[in-house]
């Protein structure tokens, strides 16, 4: 028997995702909580095997800060981030903040069912576009992490908005070795201007 509890501040959503977990012979659900404030000590003291936290908590502290309160008291259940919301931003928050998986609301009770067994299990549960969103995630930093020194050298060069005569004086090498560096920058990181690789150096804090 999995022993669930679920912190979710809509009392439909709640009750429901509660019933049907709770209808399985292979899973309890009876912890039911609209925060993490009144969960907390409950949970601490007698913990689930897997808690479903809603990130967007209409009274009390979010759940992604609910989140990082339950891992800092090390605690033994795993925690799985449970909203409406799949913007990367508050998905790459909870794997950090150290969520070991992440459902949207409107996924299937039968695949709750089964990323509750996975995590569980030690698994990392996703929605299918959380985890493409992961793995394109990934694939896009490898690409960055495949930078050399010297291209990460002339892609700050271009940062400063220098020229290519500019960036060749600096570096000490020639302009067409500043045109091959660019073009494998280009390359690596899938765009297509100076400009386009700037901002991206920028928004992705490439150097």
């Amino acid at each position: 028997m999995i022993d669930v509890a679920i912190i979710e501040d809509d009392k439909d959503i709640r009750d429901h995702v509660a019933m049907l977990i709770d209808e399985h012979p292979d899973f309890s659900c009876t912890k039911k909580f609209h925060n993490v404030e009144t969960a907390f000590d409950p949970l601490i003291n007698n913990a689930p095997d897997v808690l479903l936290l809603d990130i967007t908590l209409a009274d009390g502290i979010n759940g992604i800060e609910g989140l990082t309160k339950f891992v800092a008291q090390q605690v033994s259940f795993e925690i799985i981030m449970f909203s409406v919301h799949q913007d990367d931003e508050r998905v790459f928050q909870s794997l950090c903040a150290g969520a070991c998986g992440y459902l949207t609301k409107n996924t299937p009770i039968a695949k709750i069912l089964s990323a509750i067994k996975e995590a569980h299990q030690g698994g990392a549960p996703m929605s299918m576009h959380i985890a493409r969103m992961v793995v394109q995630s990934f694939q896009s930093q490898s690409k960055t992490g495949a930078l050399s020194p010297r291209e990460k050298e002339v892609l700050s060069e271009l940062c400063n908005g220098k020229s290519y005569k500019k960036v060749a004086e600096t570096l000490f090498i020639s302009q067409d070795t500043v045109r091959t560096h660019i073009r494998n920058i280009y390359r690596k990181l899938e765009v297509h201007s100076k400009a386009e690789a700037v901002a991206k150096a920028f928004k992705d804090k490439l150097i």
